[in-house]
């Protein structure tokens, strides 16, 4: 899951940080029947809590979780070790590069070719899904779920005014947007020229909530291409900044709570 940012992951924040992540992969999978024998890739599966749900529904088959963060498999490879789940195995690989050079598939051949939170973090898209279109079986499933078009678009309004502020702005020149939110057409497009059959390609709101502390603990868990930037004794009162100024714009409800708008990317299709 890097990007041109080249972003640091912490993945035992992202472990205690991400329910909202989790929380909507489950949803997504609870759509996927399984036999039991299928062979699976998690693409960008990150701390590998989920791929390792996974390897529990397919105790004759198995999963295969890549990540392009060195310290995201290390992690994963450690919490879910092969002694406990044989049939799991983490890879060091950019879902962008899941094809060798030479053409070949790298992985494979999969049944179903799984990705939730991590695709926005790859800008080549079309390279994505070429790779796995060629690593899936005939007629296996990709599901995925991912930041789309107009996700988290208040929070970036947030983020863009804070970063522009004299204190900050020093930090942020040369600064590139490190995500790519697709949208369901274009993104429709591209699976149709990688060889796909479309079943479904939506754009699906969702509501985030926060408290200030949990906004915080989810701001340094997966904004670090902004806050990262910021010399690391200023970071703190950086996102603290940056939360002030999404209250003030953005006020909490009367229970406290502060909603994040988020816009997820949802796609199921067939090689």
């Amino acid at each position: 899951m890097r990007n041109e940012n080249q972003v640091r992951w912490v993945p035992s924040d992202y472990a205690t940080s991400s329910t909202g992540q989790s929380t909507w992969a489950r949803e997504l999978l609870s759509h996927v029947s399984l036999k039991g024998d299928e062979v699976i890739l998690d693409v960008g599966c990150g701390n590998g809590q989920i791929t390792a749900e996974l390897s529990r529904c397919v105790p004759q088959g198995r999963v295969i979780g890549i990540d392009a963060s060195p310290e995201m498999i290390e992690f994963a490879r450690k919490a879910f070790p092969q002694r406990h789940f044989p049939n799991l195995e983490f890879l060091t690989r950019d879902g962008q590069a899941i094809v060798t050079g030479d053409g070949s598939a790298a992985i494979g051949p999969c049944d179903l070719a799984f990705s939730n939170a991590a695709l926005h973090w790859m800008h080549d898209q079309p390279a994505v899904l070429r790779g796995l279109h060629q690593v899936l079986r005939p007629g296996g499933r990709l599901i995925v779920s991912a930041g789309g078009r107009g996700n988290a678009a208040g929070m970036i309004e947030v983020m863009n005014a804070v970063m522009s502020r004299s204190e900050w702005r020093e930090f942020f020149v040369e600064f590139r947007f490190p995500w790519q939110f697709s949208g369901a057409d274009e993104f429709r497009e591209w699976l149709l020229a990688a060889g796909f059959s479309v079943q479904r390609v939506e754009l699906a709101p969702k509501q985030m909530p926060h408290n200030r502390t949990s906004l915080t603990a989810w701001l340094r868990t997966t904004w670090m291409p902004y806050w990262q930037r910021v010399p690391t004794d200023r970071s703190a009162a950086f996102l603290s900044e940056v939360v002030d100024e999404y209250a003030r714009r953005f006020p909490p409800d009367s229970d406290g709570k502060l909603a994040v708008s988020m816009v997820r990317l949802e796609v199921e299709a067939t090689a």
